[in-house]
């Protein structure tokens, strides 16, 4: 599944990560104010970021995605020495173009969530006072510039991941199909090869996109959340509680998200049983196109039966799951008033304030609820992995 595609995925994915942790380090170390090197002004690293669509080319991110390029160049070139790997191109310089394109969008957020409070609090002065109508068209074309980056930016992303995906799926099935007579005995072979591919690339990369994003939204809006905190000093029944809207945040994600993983652990398991039942039923209805002795009615009413039974278990088991799951996530929408409702009752917020920091609220929230939203999607790749795996042992046989 990942040697296929990446250079020996073990050693390439720890290294991936240290060397993310050795930018980290050396970027908050005083890298971020080495663009003075090429030229930025001094003191550019810690100025102001504008709200609008400029802050995009503003020197402190042009900086970043220099030193993003430099660094995604030293690690491709190292690996290339290290293994050749046909699909590297693809997958360490691919990689890393989806990762910036995340970063980008989840910079895109920020910008937004800076927006908020300009544009509410002018909404509420209007709504009191009056004013200008010039000024809300302003701030009005101010979020279009930005949406139409962003907007963009994503259409192009997903034009390039359908192509990853798809190159990703190649490299499996070129690796299959080397060793397809030792893989054609398998039950299912020919599934495993022609859909489970494409199934576990495309997955994978949701997955994998969900997560990354999900970090890079908590190093950006975290912060944000701290020092928001400082309008919110008490929380519901709890009271005084110092940085209250980041606790708040982690101890609602946690539990949503221990509460999902344990009502939906049986689902991985049942995904699997019903894809392997319904490999059994396919291939002898397949046997049963060229042999007039197979595919006898009784055989395939005792084979539909265990397809009939698995389907009915997971029927069962999802009733309760998505209750649990749609009850929580309804609830979601009105925790962070529900938060914000002493600070509201005291006046302690005006309207851009209160925009601003559910937005940053929520997608601290949803940051942390990655397992929660994302279950379902983690079951099936369970199920499509353990496949996969299953096949690929019989390489492994001596």
């Amino acid at each position: 599944m990942f040697k296929s595609f990446f250079p020996k995925p073990k050693w390439f994915f720890l290294s991936l990560v240290l060397w993310f942790f050795i930018n980290i380090a050396l970027w908050f170390s005083g890298g971020k104010d080495w663009g003075t090197i090429l030229g930025f002004a001094s003191g550019y690293a810690n100025a102001q970021l504008p709200y609008g669509v400029e802050r995009f080319w503003a020197p402190a991110n042009l900086w970043f995605y220099i030193w993003f390029f430099l660094a995604t160049a030293i690690f491709a070139v190292v690996w290339r020495m290290i293994d050749d790997n046909k699909w590297q191109a693809w997958s360490v310089w691919g990689s890393a173009f989806i990762i910036f394109n995340i970063w980008f969008n989840v910079q895109v957020n920020v910008a937004i969530n800076a927006w908020y409070v300009p544009f509410y609090d002018l909404i509420q002065k209007m709504l009191v006072q009056g004013g200008d109508v010039q000024q809300i068209y302003k701030e009005l074309l101010t979020f279009i510039y930005i949406a139409m980056v962003a907007v963009t930016i994503l259409t192009f992303n997903t034009f390039f991941v359908n192509h990853y995906i798809f190159r990703w799926r190649t490299a499996m099935n070129e690796f299959y199909t080397a060793h397809w007579a030792k893989l054609r005995h398998v039950e299912g072979a020919s599934q495993r090869i022609q859909e489970d591919t494409m199934r576990f690339a495309s997955t994978m990369e949701d997955l994998g996109v969900g997560f990354i994003k999900a970090i890079l939204t908590l190093v950006a809006f975290l912060p944000i959340l701290y020092q928001l905190s400082a309008h919110v000093s008490a929380l519901p029944v709890i009271g005084e509680l110092k940085h209250s809207l980041v606790w708040a945040a982690i101890a609602w994600s946690i539990f949503g998200t221990v509460l999902l993983m344990i009502v939906g652990i049986k689902l991985p398991g049942l995904q699997f049983n019903n894809q392997r039942v319904e490999a059994a039923y396919r291939k002898e209805l397949v046997y049963g196109e060229d042999h007039a002795d197979r595919a006898e009615p009784a055989t395939l009413k005792e084979l539909f039966s265990k397809v009939r039974f698995n389907y009915f278990r997971l029927y069962f088991h999802y009733v309760y799951f998505n209750l649990v799951s749609i009850w929580y996530l309804q609830l979601d929408n009105i925790f962070g008033f529900f938060i914000l409702s002493p600070a509201i009752a005291a006046k302690a917020l005006t309207l851009g304030l209160l925009q601003q920091i559910l937005n940053v609220f929520g997608n601290v929230s949803t940051s942390f609820q990655y397992l929660i939203t994302s279950w379902k999607t983690i079951t099936e790749l369970l199920s499509i992995r353990k496949r996969l795996k299953a096949f690929e042992s019989i390489l492994d046989e001596k």
